[in-house]
């Protein structure tokens, strides 16, 4: 059965890209008599409130959208987080780390020979500092980061299935050894305050809820190479994906929390409609949500 979901933070006001997102996960998913499921990524405690989180769903029923059993918090999940990465940790692919972001700007400026540092999903290529080269010094500052060459001994490539744009057929997307090594380094897994980091989470979760299609931004097409090789390395079916394009401003400007203009919440006390909101993402209304059309791209005027 598919098994699609909607991950939003409560840290902001829902707006047009996540209308866009969720109402494409819940559609796909029901019309093929699907499951679709709410996740709250609730993990940075210090800027989620309550308040956001009613919204949520307050919005999502606005909109028409269902979900599917209880709705999964991420802040009730460490225990699970820990389990992954103490699998992790037990096959020798963790480290300590106590760089912080300053440690790892200075280090990738430093004068060096070859070619400039190469920038990753999550900024700058981490340097590997911190990473041990005598046994026994796996954990020596309060972060953990994957070893990137550890993980991928004995790997030529890590593949991962991407939905064409109609939606209908699964393209295998191929990164070999190099592109892990050059273009992500080694991945924080759980950041200095002992809170899971969002590539492990968001694996660890879409296993948990047998997410077997997840559909999500463009923005973080360039972070699923790393979510494909976690799922090959803790055992976990790997789901098939669709990143769809941006919603974008007139000026081209990906939408942000930050853009109140856009919030779901502003449109809604204006007087629009569910089918208002749909139209203005280039989805078809709730009447006709079963002839599913991609737009390639979509900007707000």
């Amino acid at each position: 059965m598919i098994r699609t979901r909607f991950a939003p933070s409560p840290t902001g006001p829902l707006h047009l890209g996540h209308a866009y997102s969720a109402i494409t996960a819940h559609d796909f998913a029901r019309r093929q008599g699907g499951m679709f499921l709410l996740r709250i990524e609730d993990l940075d405690q210090s800027r989620a409130r309550p308040e956001w989180e009613a919204q949520i769903f307050d919005d999502l029923a606005w909109l028409g959208l269902t979900w599917d059993g209880p709705v999964l918090r991420q802040a009730t999940r460490s225990a699970a987080y820990e389990a992954a990465l103490t699998a992790l940790l037990g096959r020798g692919l963790i480290y300590g780390c106590k760089c912080s972001r300053r440690d790892i700007a200075q280090a990738a400026s430093a004068p060096q020979e070859g070619a400039p540092p190469n920038w990753g999903p999550d900024g700058l290529v981490y340097p590997g500092t911190c990473r041990p080269h005598i046994a026994g010094h796996l954990l020596a500052g309060p972060a953990r980061r994957l070893d990137m060459a550890a993980a991928l001994a004995g790997c030529s490539e890590i593949a991962f299935q991407e939905l064409s744009d109609d939606l209908t057929t699964p393209i295998d997307h191929i990164n070999n050894v190099d592109h892990f090594i050059d273009n992500i380094g080694d991945v924080v897994l759980t950041r200095s305050d002992g809170a899971a980091a969002y590539h492990l989470a968001v694996v660890v979760d879409d296993a948990a809820q047998d997410i077997t299609h997840v559909v999500r931004g463009a923005d973080l097409l360039s972070a699923t190479p790393i979510h494909a090789l976690l799922q090959h390395l803790l055992g976990y079916a790997k789901p098939i994906y669709h990143h769809h394009a941006l919603i974008r401003d007139s000026n081209g400007k990906r939408l942000a929390k930050r853009d109140d203009a856009k919030a779901i919440a502003k449109f809604r006390s204006e007087g629009a409609s569910p089918d208002d909101v749909r139209a203005m993402v280039g989805l078809p209304p709730r009447s006709n949500s079963r002839s599913y059309y991609y737009i390639s791209d979509n900007w707000l005027t």
